[in-house]
């Protein structure tokens, strides 16, 4: 990156993300999002906030299967800047028996937008379905091979633009499900 123009750092934003395989078979994906000020300012709940203290703190865990199913959710609200940003908290279990799939940002703001959520926590589920795409894909894979034997259509095709049905990454790794103009 160019070099930037003189200038001072006011907030750092750190999000983080894990994805865990569970020993019964099933993955965690565990994402910690972070906010701090490099200095100090008033809140109206916490009162001085200092530097480096973590004006957002909030972590979710969602529990998914190979289907990207939701089967449980945990999520904590360890820093917010007001006392009743964690009473959302529970709505998160609204998530479980959604799956991880095209309509999953919908189907999440239908649930947590607005005032049934927490802007930042709804921000996190973002990387959070990301890595458990990332975090299942080898094991995805040999399921979809296993599909492939049953006939059935494997789950990444037109999921983006590299697994859309007529890309030559389809061409080459399900040509039965290939459509594109050589086919």
């Amino acid at each position: 990156m160019p070099k930037a123009a003189p200038r001072d750092l006011l907030h750092t934003r750190r999000v983080e993300v894990h994805g865990y395989k569970r020993h019964d078979g099933n993955y965690d994906i565990e994402g910690i999002l972070i906010d701090v000020k490099s200095t100090p300012f008033e809140n109206m709940d916490r009162g001085l906030v200092k530097p480096g203290d973590p004006i957002h703190e909030m972590w979710i865990r969602l529990t998914v299967d190979i289907e990207l199913r939701v089967l449980d959710v945990e999520a904590r609200n360890i820093w917010g800047p007001y006392n009743i940003c964690g009473d959302i908290v529970p709505n998160f279990k609204r998530l479980i028996g959604l799956s991880i799939a095209r309509g999953w940002r919908k189907k999440v703001n239908e649930s947590l937008g607005g005032i049934q959520g927490c802007t930042h926590m709804v921000e996190l589920l973002g990387p959070i379905a990301t890595t458990a795409f990332q975090t299942t894909y080898h094991d995805r894979l040999r399921w979809n091979k296993e599909l492939a034997v049953k006939e059935e259509r494997p789950a990444l095709i037109n999921s983006c633009h590299a697994y859309a049905s007529d890309s030559i990454v389809v061409k080459k790794r399900h040509p039965k499900y290939y459509t594109g103009p050589d086919a």
